[in-house]
């Protein structure tokens, strides 16, 4: 398995919203791979150093890689959404399949990570099922790495 240990990182408070998961709420943007929203807060972007609180996010997540493929989770099209605001972090995200038993994994590496980003305080994470992953979402270097054209 590749991942990376983020030195000194804090534990945050997580919470998976398992209410959601499956109700067939369709992501528009889903497609177009991590969409990031402009909800941060300013003064933290700001003294953290470059990028918003959602890049940053992005940034650290790619650390967090799928164990049989070898991919990060963000070049994999897995990472739907990320919303910063007030030093909470809400990640919606998916898996390659809906029975895959790496989730819990997956999900603990992305707290490990996001905890070690500059001005976040709370994280949590939701896994949806909607719109299910196809290798279309995948980064032109995921497919190039998995040989998909």
């Amino acid at each position: 398995m590749q991942t990376e240990e983020a030195p000194d990182a804090p534990s945050l408070s997580t919470e998976t919203d398992e209410n959601e998961i499956g109700t067939g709420e369709a992501h528009s943007d889903a497609t177009a791979g991590a969409t990031v929203h402009a909800e941060a807060d300013a003064e933290a972007d700001a003294s953290a150093g470059e990028g918003s609180t959602e890049d940053r996010v992005l940034e650290a997540l790619k650390n967090v890689f799928d164990p049989e493929l070898g991919i990060n989770i963000v070049d994999l099209g897995l990472v739907y959404e990320v919303n910063a605001e007030d030093g909470k972090v809400h990640v919606e995200y998916t898996l390659t399949t809906m029975g895959c038993p790496i989730g819990p994994l997956i999900e603990q590496q992305m707290n490990q990570f996001v905890a070690a980003v500059p001005g976040v305080e709370e994280f949590s994470a939701e896994m949806v099922l909607r719109p299910p992953w196809s290798p279309e979402m995948m980064s032109d270097e995921a497919k190039a790495a998995l040989g998909v054209f």
